[in-house]
């Protein structure tokens, strides 16, 4: 396991700034995710860790020590890339030695780790097959494993889901996850999907145009972000903007149509600020804490199961929101939506900000 730190690290390519003043700490045995959109930089962020693309600026350090400037094979990093990179000619088998053999470890050697890390991802018995003879998961267990394989220090995964459906998807994020805690392996995970981010990571760090944003806990990240940028890329929600009307115990914010309470305005009477109402926090019943009530009309329903997912226009404004499948919500129908305050995230609005 190894401690990886980040120093004001900055990469250009042209006018491009994919990395701007990065400063990360990722803890012994941590998974760790890079979240954003793309193009913010958060692959290159993760080539520079692995040693395959070197910073401009900034230092580079596991568990103190300064790999800036060191090859990838020197630094004993493994990275599994977003379309596998299998060897077509090579069988399985062939294809996790292959960095063993580079070693030059003795063939008996070889054999048994090659055989350990094929039953560690659950493809014991495949090593004579080639890779156009294995499905999508399977392949991507096969990347898997010739990383493994190496025993790295670091375990690098460049959004290696994305070639899987949704299904094969969760199933596949959940057998990484588990790998990663039974081997307590230091891992930084790149991906633009925020549900992914949020069910595999101990920490994640949110970039856009090369900056990290925020850096948190899933759930610390979810329902307190330090901007509108990660409010809003950050799970499903409706953004409005209004201004502030008074400030107390509450601060009620008036927006088109309708007023909010919230708890910890960031601005003062008469300043403009964004507010993020996550679906979620809803209910159509007022709940017993203090509250704000949105008075609208129905304008989508769409079950999806668990709950009824619903539209509500109310003033200029449309509202998401999730009601449990039972409740009665006509399309063009009048409804009442509650939100707790304490669960209402409002921020400075951005034209505000210094």
């Amino acid at each position: 396991m190894v401690r990886v730190e980040l120093r004001n690290v900055s990469k250009r390519f042209g006018d491009v700034n994919a990395a701007k003043d990065v400063n990360l700490s990722i803890g012994d045995g941590e998974f760790f995710t890079l979240l954003g959109p793309s193009g913010c930089g958060k692959t290159t962020t993760m080539r520079m860790i692995a040693g395959l693309e070197f910073p401009d600026s900034g230092s580079i350090l596991f568990d103190g020590v300064d790999v800036t400037q060191q090859p990838s094979h020197r630094r004993n990093t493994g990275m599994v890339f977003q379309n596998y990179a299998l060897w077509p000619h090579m069988t399985v088998e062939e294809n996790v030695a292959y960095g063993l053999e580079v070693r030059k470890l003795a063939r008996p050697e070889i054999t048994r780790r090659v055989a350990e890390a094929l039953e560690l991802v659950h493809l014991s018995g495949m090593g004579g097959r080639f890779p156009t003879q294995l499905s999508g998961g399977q392949q991507q267990r096969v990347a898997l494993a010739r990383v493994l394989v190496i025993s790295p220090s670091v375990l690098l995964l460049d959004e290696p889901l994305s070639n899987l459906d949704a299904k094969l998807r969760v199933e596949m994020r959940e057998e990484i996850k588990g790998l990663q805690k039974r081997l307590g392996i230091t891992t930084v995970y790149v991906t633009h999907d925020q549900e992914e981010a949020m069910t595999v990571s101990d920490r994640v760090a949110v970039q856009s145009r090369g900056e990290v944003l925020q850096v948190g806990t899933p759930e610390g990240v979810y329902d307190h972000p330090s901007s509108v940028f990660v409010a809003t890329f950050i799970g499903k929600g409706t953004l409005v903007e209004g201004t502030v009307r008074s400030v107390g115990k509450y601060a009620e914010v008036e927006v088109d149509g309708f007023r909010l309470r919230c708890i910890g305005a960031p601005a003062e009477v008469g300043k403009r600020v964004s507010i993020v109402l996550r679906p979620e926090n809803f209910t159509v019943t007022e709940p017993q804490e203090a509250n704000s009530r949105i008075d609208g009309t129905v304008e989508w329903v769409a079950f999806v199961g668990s709950y009824t997912e619903i539209k509500v226009r109310a003033g200029e404004r449309s509202i998401l929101a999730y009601v449990p499948p039972e409740t009665p919500v006509p399309v063009g129908g009048a409804i009442s939506l509650y939100v707790p305050c304490r669960r209402t995230i409002i921020l400075q609005h951005e034209d505000s900000k210094p």
